[in-house]
């Protein structure tokens, strides 16, 4: 694929891409992040406990929540112990009668206590809300970005480890999941190396991880796009997820359409 060509693919791809994000969140977004508030944000401390008592963790909540998105904690799985906050109402006026104490009261915390949560795979029922994956068969293109990545002098690894991400760029390393569905192995892909690209330079000090992910993403659509994969939604939401929006894009086209046009001519037949 000749540079001028793949600058117009990436040009139209982009155009529709900033389209999708100036129409706001989907449906399926405003569901899906209506779920995700139903789960808690654990502290440090507490992410050690569910790290060492299930890596494989994903979404972790207690009882009841499961219960309320339509999912009931399987018979005889063990829970997962983290430890919550015991916090009590104490008067902040000393001289105070009983029935003042009211009027003047502060939380304190006096101590923690074991509670149990589980994950998702301990649980039946309501499948979760998720954002719709990249689809397609990338065919040939796979092998041939694994090559650019190898000409690019980056280390291409699969672990487990780092789930709930899909791909983790580490500056010179990139690291995927396995057993993703082709189309998500390649757009993942095309996102880590966007990153290595992008951000693994001194640039990186110039930019905010907003602008990191919405750029890496907007590089991924631009790729998938022209090889026939299918991630409009899923790259939208992405980058929407991130607080990215077309003016964030707009400030990145110059980097997005460069880095997507080298991955193109990198990766098309014959080049």
């Amino acid at each position: 694929m000749k540079i001028e060509q793949a600058k117009q693919l990436t040009e139209q791809a982009l155009e529709q891409l900033i389209q999708a994000l100036e129409a706001g969140k989907s449906e399926a977004l405003k569901t899906y992040l209506a779920t995700m508030s139903r789960f808690h944000k654990y502290s440090f401390g507490n992410l050690l406990l569910i790290a060492f008592q299930m890596p494989s963790a994903t979404h972790v909540a207690g009882f009841h929540t499961w219960k309320s998105l339509g999912r009931f904690v399987k018979k005889g799985k063990k829970g997962i112990m983290i430890l919550a906050p015991i916090v009590v109402k104490r008067s902040t006026d000393k001289d105070a009668a009983p029935a003042e104490e009211l009027t003047g009261t502060a939380k304190a915390l006096v101590g923690f206590r074991p509670v149990y949560v589980w994950d998702e795979s301990q649980t039946d029922g309501e499948p979760l809300t998720e954002i719709s994956p990249v689809t397609g068969d990338p065919g040939d293109y796979t092998d041939r970005l694994k090559s650019y990545v190898a000409q690019l002098g980056i280390a291409l690894e699969y672990s487990s480890d780092i789930a709930p991400a899909k791909g983790v760029s580490h500056g010179g390393r990139i690291t995927l999941l396995p057993n993703l569905s082709p189309a998500e192995a390649f757009s993942t892909l095309v996102h880590e190396v966007a990153h290595e690209k992008l951000h693994r330079t001194e640039r990186r000090a110039e930019t905010t991880r907003t602008i990191r992910e919405t750029e890496a993403e907007a590089v991924a659509y631009v790729v998938c796009h022209a090889v026939g994969l299918d991630g409009a939604e899923f790259s939208s939401s992405y980058i929407q997820l991130w607080n990215g929006n077309k003016q964030t894009l707009t400030q990145s086209l110059h980097f997005v359409q460069q880095t997507a046009s080298q991955i193109l001519s990198a990766i098309s037949p014959g080049e």
